[in-house]
C-alpha cells in the first residue's frame, strides 16, 4: 500500500512535469521572522512541482520548513536563504515525507542542520527508502535534476509536540494532530506572529492527493487549526491562506468522499466516475486530474484498477 501511494504521487509529479515551468518566484516575507515560497506557478520538476517551503528566523538561528525535492532544489532554496540572513541553519522540519518536501535534506545535513519529523513519518520514509529516488525519476526529473540528492533521513522524532525556543521570547511548536494527508503529517507553528506552516495539510486553489489520506483525520486536524490564532496559513501548496481555505477544504474532503463512495458503489468505470465527480466537486484551477488518481488509488477495488486505467 505505501510503495503503491508513492507510486501514485510519482503519476502526479510526471503530469506536472509536462507543464511550463516559469522562474520560481524568491521567499517572501510573512512576517517579521517568517519568510516562504508561496504560490509558485506552473509547478514543474525545475521548481519543485510548486511545493512551498520556508523559514523562521530565531536569535541566533533559522529553521527551515521542508526541504524541496533534490539537493539542487534545496541547494536554490539555501541561496535564497542566504539573501535574507547569514546565521546558521540549526533545524530542518519536514512536514511529512512526501518527494518534493523531503528530497532536499541531504543539503541541509550538510549544514549540520538537525532534521525533526513526526515518528510516523521518519518510519514511512525509512519504508519508502532509496525507492524514492526511482519514483522522482518516474515524475519526470533527469539524473541531472537529481545529481547529488541523497536519501537523508530525519535524526529528532517527537510523537505529539516539539518546541523549539528561538530566543527573544519567541518559540517555534511542531504539531502532530493525527492521521491525516500521511499518518506522520505535521504542522509548524509561530504563535508570537499567528503564523502557521500546514504542509499538505492544506492545498489551497489545487485538487489535493489523498493517495494515502485518512479523511476523517484530515478533517479533524482542519477542525483543530479552525481554532488556533493564526492570521496567515502557509499550505502546502497554494498562496498565502485563511481559515476560510481551511473550510473550503474540509468541505471539499467531506463531498469528495461521499461522492466517491456513492460512485464506485455502482460502476468501475473510471470515465464516468470523474465525470460525475467534476459535477459535484467546487471549481479548482490547478490539478483537477487528482480526481481521477485518487479514485483510482482510495476508492476502486484494487482488482479493478488495471480495469479501470485502461478505459
Amino acid at each position: 500500500m505505501k510503495k503503491l501511494a508513492i507510486l501514485g504521487f510519482a503519476f502526479l509529479l510526471l503530469f506536472l512535469s509536462h507543464r511550463p515551468a516559469n522562474a520560481a518566484m524568491g521567499l517572501q516575507k510573512i512576517s517579521d521572522s517568517v519568510y516562504a515560497y508561496a504560490d509558485t506557478k506552473a509547478a514543474s520538476p525545475q521548481n519543485s512541482f510548486g511545493a512551498n517551503a520556508g523559514i523562521i528566523i530565531g536569535q541566533d538561528f533559522i529553521v527551515a520548513v521542508d526541504s524541496l525535492i533534490s539537493a539542487h532544489e534545496a541547494q536554490r532554496f539555501i541561496k535564497d536563504i542566504r539573501k535574507i540572513s547569514k546565521k546558521p541553519i540549526r533545524f530542518l522540519i519536514n512536514t511529512h515525507y512526501h518527494l518534493d518536501h523531503s528530497l532536499g535534506n541531504s543539503e541541509f545535513a550538510k549544514l549540520g542542520a538537525v532534521i525533526i519529523s513526526q515518528e510516523n513519518d521518519k518510519e514511512n520514509m525509512q519504508k519508502a527508502g532509496a525507492g524514492m529516488l526511482q519514483y522522482a525519476r518516474q515524475s519526470g526529473l533527469t539524473d541531472k535534476d537529481l545529481q547529488g540528492t541523497k536519501i537523508t533521513y530525519p535524526t529528532l522524532t517527537f510523537k505529539d509536540r516539539l518546541t523549539l525556543d528561538l530566543g527573544n521570547n519567541k518559540k517555534v511548536e511542531i504539531l502532530y494532530l493525527g492521521p491525516a494527508h500521511t499518518s506522520g503529517s505535521a504542522v509548524v507553528y509561530v504563535p508570537q506572529e499567528k503564523v502557521l506552516f500546514t504542509g499538505d495539510l492544506l492545498f489551497t486553489a489545487f485538487h489535493p492527493f489523498l493517495g494515502e489520506a485518512d479523511i476523517a483525520g484530515w478533517v479533524k486536524a482542519l477542525n483543530q487549526l479552525q481554532t488556533m490564532e493564526v492570521d496567515k496559513f502557509i499550505p502546502g501548496h497554494g498562496p498565502v491562506s485563511t481559515k476560510k481555505d481551511l473550510a473550503d477544504l474540509q468541505s471539499y474532503l467531506l463531498l469528495f468522499d461521499r461522492k466517491a463512495k456513492e460512485l464506485t458503489a455502482k460502476s468501475h468505470d473510471l470515465n464516468f466516475i470523474v465525470a460525475e465527480m467534476k459535477k459535484a466537486l467546487p471549481h479548482r484551477p490547478q490539478l483537477d486530474r487528482l480526481i481521477a488518481q485518487n479514485i483510482q488509488m482510495k476508492y476502486l477495488p484494487k482488482g479493478k484498477q488495471s480495469q479501470a486505467q485502461a478505459k
